[in-house]
């Protein structure tokens, strides 16, 4: 990694052809001024505006000049403005260059500097071809000229709507040779659009939108590719919408080519550019309003670089960019920031006391930024570490920051945790000895357990086959970089799979699932595949569909964020996510797909659980509302609700698919549903019955299957339930019913006679729980006989007998008589 030097002044400007002149120029005021210098270098070019009112001047200064004329060019009101510098680069001579300046009206000078004669004017032209048109944006892609040119309606008084797509694109090709410039023909690449700053690169052109045009052309960029004239479009907040050649004029119709897309763009939020700039690398930098720095690269992807300490930043404030290899210079308010592009870390912030600061281009110097100033021209060198034999590798780096974060989260202090202080501290040790296993194991060639504490020593044994699987990993991804256009695909499958199995082993936080979604929505096949290989899902000998996942993963899978988790920017749970790719790749799979995941919830977590998926929505609704999402319905889609509500063998979801099937008239397929799912519960039975026993009374459809449906009445039906139900669903006739009816669909007691008839046959429940008390022999059962004792007569001498005694038993009575 690159480090930063310091600020050491390379020129004085003594070594400029007019450098006193050069100086006075950078201290006048604060009058605005355009500072650019030439490819090679070896000119520096001010435009300067006076005001009021304005006169605009040209001034060229030489570095290292051997003589020649120089360039001074002055125009006087009422001269239209001029609208910039543009170095256009011969194709035939290398680092052959020319000069165009683009006033507003369309007319061009072209200048060529000739060494040892000056500035020479090779031709003037003029862009615009009507005398009220005229360029509002313009800039030079290698031999050619792009400009934007407003195109105003004839009928003066056309509405807005019309109004506001009164702009073109063209481009024209300049080429300079030895026998002078050569002129092509004017090419329009987009018309009827609104109005662009056009930013050219060396193999593309950047089409951003006036941040005040019409609403809803100022949420995307377009991309002009000019060797394959094809068009990008591309949104900050959606990444790649599409791309389209434009192979006749009638294509270049703006309204025309977003015909497809209006509505995705129309629902996108509005650009947020403060500043816009080309990188060396060919990418397109945005500096949003708040201070976000972001790349947009050539194919539309976006990724976000840093953020400026200063938000948000103010409409005049400016914001200047330049890129040096991988490092990103920023120049804000006196403030110079130096920024790593790949990791996006800042690598230095410097505070300026020049006041104007201007980059300008240093051929041949790859490791230093130039900065002109009102004293000079100073280098910022961008060097290596003093221990360039141990370069610290960006992982290591990454394992501090991480540390950081983490340990702060968990810290009762108020003090910011830093890098320099957890590496300096010693107070962490876990952070201290990853970083020591990552610097022997991954820049060593010798064993990388070589010079490492016996402590480490036995960490890195046990972290082998994770480092293992980074290098492959690392390596692979330069494979992808470096490989032939005909095996990117099999290296992204492989890449895919990879990233796909490391989240799904890792914790499912809303980042590891946008990263995911972003996955499923760029590489939609390889993670289909990705998927089928983490969950080892493949069909049996039975053609059944079986999954070898582990439970961990299933986890993951059924128990990540949710949708009320992860709100509304577009991010769906995973569970959606593979739902979505089975309806995609292999929709037959779902409903199995779906079961089997209600098999592992049931054994994962308790019924009904708040944890568990189940206690939020059930799954068959989850992967329901993913077929609801399709764009299309057909019969295929019907048939995959069905297969979904009978899955879940839940009471509610399989009465609903009855219903549906019922509406769609398949009789056949009503039949065998209740047949299968009425042995699940009687409950389940009961509801099955009743429904099909109401569709009979009102029409004949089900005639043919009665054999099949009347084995299926719940014991607990009388004749009474039957007929109650029968009477309450009778179709209601317009008129008195006859006894015959010509129509023969009416419902007859010989139809439900044998349902009637099995009723009677079957023993009620009630019956059959007193069965044992009613078919008893006698009822109620007799009382058991008394045992009577006789006495001996000295007992009865000795012992009174009770009076009610003598009154109340007549054997006793005859007894005393007797005796």
């Amino acid at each position: 990694m690159k480090r930063a030097g310091m600020l050491r002044q390379v020129s004085d400007f003594s070594d400029f052809g007019r450098g006193q002149r050069l100086q006075e120029l950078l201290c006048q005021g604060d009058e605005p001024r355009r500072v650019q210098s030439s490819p090679d270098g070896q000119h520096l070019l001010v435009l300067q505006q006076s005001r009021p009112p304005p006169q605009p001047r040209v001034l060229a200064f030489q570095r290292h000049g051997v003589g020649g004329a120089d360039l001074e060019r002055n125009w006087q009101p009422p001269q239209p403005a001029l609208l910039g510098l543009l170095f256009l680069q011969s194709p035939v001579t290398l680092g052959s260059w020319a000069l165009a300046l683009v006033w507003e009206h369309g007319r061009t000078e072209v200048w060529h500097f000739v060494v040892a004669v000056g500035w020479q004017l090779l031709q003037t032209l003029e862009l615009c071809q009507g005398a009220r048109a005229r360029v509002v944006s313009a800039c030079g892609q290698g031999a050619s000229l792009v400009w934007c040119e407003e195109r105003p309606p004839l009928d003066t008084h056309s509405d807005m709507s019309k109004s506001a797509f009164r702009f073109c694109v063209c481009s024209r090709a300049l080429e300079v040779g030895e026998q002078g410039l050569r002129l092509g023909a004017v090419r329009i690449v987009l018309h009827n659009s609104p109005e662009y700053q056009v930013l050219a690169s060396p193999q593309h052109v950047f089409l951003v939108p006036d941040t005040a045009s019409f609403a809803t052309t100022s949420k995307f960029l377009l991309i002009w590719h000019p060797e394959t004239a094809k068009l990008t479009i591309t949104a900050p907040s959606a990444g790649f919408v599409q791309s389209k050649v434009l192979r006749s004029s009638s294509e270049s119709d703006f309204r025309k080519l977003l015909l497809g897309s209006v509505g995705l763009l129309s629902g996108l939020a509005p650009l947020d550019i403060h500043t816009s700039a080309v990188s060396n690398s060919g990418g397109l930098l945005l500096v949003s309003t708040k201070g976000a720095v972001n790349m947009v690269e050539p194919d539309g992807t976006q990724r976000h670089i840093f953020d400026l300490e200063r938000g948000p930043l103010a409409q005049g404030s400016p914001v200047q960019l330049k890129t040096c290899g991988s490092i990103l210079a920023c120049v804000l308010a006196g403030v110079l920031y130096l920024v790593d592009q790949n990791s996006g870390r800042l690598v230095e912030k410097k505070i300026l006391s020049m006041k104007e600061v201007h980059f300008v281009e240093s051929p041949g110097e790859e490791d230093s930024i130039h900065l002109l100033t009102q004293t000079g021209i100073y280098s910022f060198s961008l060097s290596k570490p003093e221990d360039s034999s141990r370069p610290e590798p960006c992982l290591v780096e990454m394992v501090f920051e991480e540390a950081c974060r983490y340990y702060q989260r968990r810290s009762l202090s108020s003090s910011k945790l830093t890098v320099e202080k957890l590496k300096k501290g010693g107070a962490f040790q876990a952070p201290v000895a990853l970083a020591a296993i990552l610097q022997h194991s991954l820049h060593q060639k010798q064993k990388p357990a070589q010079g490492l504490q016996d402590t480490y020593a036995k960490l890195l044994s046990t972290m082998s086959l994770e480092l293992q699987s980074y290098m492959s990993l690392e390596l692979l991804k330069t494979c992808v970089v470096c490989a032939p256009e005909s095996e990117v695909e099999s290296y992204c499958e492989e890449l895919v799979e990879q990233e796909v199995s490391r989240v799904l082993h890792s914790d499912m936080d809303k980042d590891n699932l946008a990263y995911l979604n972003s996955i499923f929505a760029s590489f939609p096949r390889a993670a289909w595949k990705a998927t089928r290989s983490c969950l080892q899902l493949q069909q049996n000998g039975d053609g059944l569909l079986v999954a070898r996942a582990t439970p961990e993963v299933w986890k993951k899978v059924l128990g990540g964020p949710q949708q009320e988790e992860v709100g509304q920017n577009g991010v769906i749970p995973l569970f959606e996510l593979i739902c979505t790719s089975f309806l995609r790749f292999k929709p037959k799979w779902l409903p199995s797909f779906v079961e089997l995941t209600q098999q592992y919830v049931s054994i994962s977590w308790a019924y009904s659980s708040k944890e568990g998926p189940e206690g939020r929505v059930p799954l068959y609704k989850r992967a329901l509302g993913v077929l609801a999402r399709k764009n299309k319905r057909s019969e295929a889609d019907d048939e995959m609700e069905l297969e979904l509500l009978l899955c879940s063998k839940r009471p509610k979801a399989v009465l609903q698919a009855l219903h549906l099937l019922i509406r769609l008239k398949r009789w056949q397929r009503v039949v065998e549903v209740a047949e299968k799912f009425s042995k699940l519960s009687p409950l389940l039975n009961k509801e099955i019955f009743t429904t099909l026993l109401a569709e009979f009374a009102q029409h004949r459809e089900l005639d043919p299957y009665l054999d099949t449906l009347w084995p299926l009445c719940p014991a607990e039906l009388t004749a009474s339930d039957i007929l109650t139900v029968v009477l309450q669903h009778l179709p209601h006739a317009g008129e008195d019913p006859v006894p015959f009816s010509s129509e023969g669909n009416q419902l007859t007691v010989g139809l439900l006679k044998p349902l009637l008839q099995r009723v009677v046959q079957h023993p009620c429940v009630q019956d059959e729980m007193y069965s044992d008390a009613l078919q008893s022999p006698t009822f109620p059962p007799p009382t058991p006989p008394r045992e009577h004792k006789i006495p001996s007569k000295a007992a009865a001498d000795d012992t009174p007998q009770p009076p009610m005694a003598r009154t109340s038993s007549p054997s006793v009575l005859v007894q005393g008589d007797t005796a």
